[in-house]
């Protein structure tokens, strides 16, 4: 059984949602209950994935080691179209999800108001952008990968919630929009959902029962 160590929301869900895809078992960890999590990984961030004795880290990367592992249709075993995937992929790790990562640091290490809505404006610009990019591929297809779904749409459709955090008007397109909720639709994104949300409720309740018994 994997061990995927996750936080709400983040890109991790594309890592449990594609394990759920692959039919595989999976032990959620939140990272927020993990005292030394530093020492899986020193960064500080998820997914980070546990396969036995080995511990494996960075999200294109996860998908790309669990896609090569299993049996699957999300990627092609060769050709045009498996190239055509990987950049895809990339396109959305490396693009995408570095240009939302702006607006989560601008608001980390930005006090000044003014200052910081004059960020997160060009931050959503650039967004914007990258959506208008996809939004253009998607005219002529359901998705990046053509007739049937990708890692990369999997991974888009997780960064498009990021935008709800933040006061900027980010613009996914009517394409983009019809492609995330179709994804949103599968079966194992709502499941994956689910046991996230699950968790995190039983573990704020747990908190809550330590602190009464701790104030007694």
């Amino acid at each position: 059984m994997y061990k995927l160590y996750y936080s709400p929301g983040a890109c991790s869900l594309a890592t449990h949602v594609l394990l759920l895809e692959l039919g595989q078992q999976v032990e959620l960890i939140n990272k927020n209950a993990v005292s030394d999590f530093a020492a899986l990984n020193p960064l500080g961030a998820v997914p980070v994935l546990v396969d036995g004795d080995k511990v494996l880290r960075e999200g294109a990367a996860l998908v790309l080691y669990l896609l090569g592992k299993h049996t699957n249709s999300l990627l092609a075993a060769e050709g045009v179209a498996r190239e055509q995937a990987i950049e895809n992929l990339m396109l959305a790790n490396a693009s995408v999800h570095p240009a939302y990562s702006k607006l989560f640091f601008l608001s980390a290490h930005i006090s000044d108001a003014a200052s910081l809505a004059t960020g997160l404006q060009a931050a959503a610009q650039s967004i914007n952008q990258l959506w208008r990019v996809i939004d253009g591929r998607l005219g002529q297809q359901p998705y990046l990968g053509g007739a049937q779904p990708s890692p990369a749409d999997l991974l888009l459709t997780v960064y498009a919630s990021w935008g709800e955090y933040f006061p900027v008007a980010i613009t996914l397109g009517s394409n983009v929009e019809r492609m995330i909720a179709s994804v949103r639709a599968w079966p194992t994104f709502v499941q994956a959902v689910a046991a996230e949300q699950a968790q995190v409720s039983f573990q704020q309740a747990l908190a809550a029962e330590l602190a009464e018994a701790a104030a007694l």
